[in-house]
């Protein structure tokens, strides 16, 4: 998996400023996951929003047109990753896609859930076991048109 130099030399600047994804989300009022996806080119920030990403780390401001710039979505190769963690999103989706399918058209009727009207968060849950990872992506349902 490869990132754009853009992608790179944000990720850079984040680092050597010690900015979280968190602490991006106070300064534009915009949810973590929606600025990590314009970091890594999968979304696109309005003029104002790229402006404040590349001066809050501290780059050319010159940079923030190619974040305003429409993307090419979908960033992940045609093989089965690798990444343990991405690894993982797919093994779920291997496991639970056919259930999830099967709910939803239950529950809804024929159609999908939006990609595009879509939120994603991702929290911390304490547990004294180990802390746990909440995923929680809410989609606009979107039925199939009969004609």
């Amino acid at each position: 998996m490869s990132t754009s130099a853009i992608t790179e030399k944000l990720l850079t600047a984040k680092k050597a400023k010690g900015i979280t994804f968190a602490d991006l989300e106070k300064i534009l009022g915009r949810d973590e996951v929606w600025i990590a996806a314009v970091i890594y080119r999968q979304a696109s920030a309005s003029q104002e929003e790229a402006s404040k990403i590349v001066s809050t780390l501290g780059l050319e401001p010159e940079l923030a047109e190619s974040l305003t710039e429409s993307p090419l979505k979908g960033s992940l190769e045609q093989t089965i990753p690798t990444d343990p963690l991405i690894y993982r999103f797919y093994e779920i989706m291997q496991v639970y896609g056919m259930p999830i399918k099967a709910i939803i058209h239950e529950k809804f009727g024929d159609g999908i859930m939006s990609a595009i009207d879509f939120t994603l968060d991702i929290e911390k849950e304490e547990d004294p076991k180990g802390d746990r990872v909440k995923v929680i992506m809410s989609g606009k349902f979107l039925p199939y048109k009969k004609w």
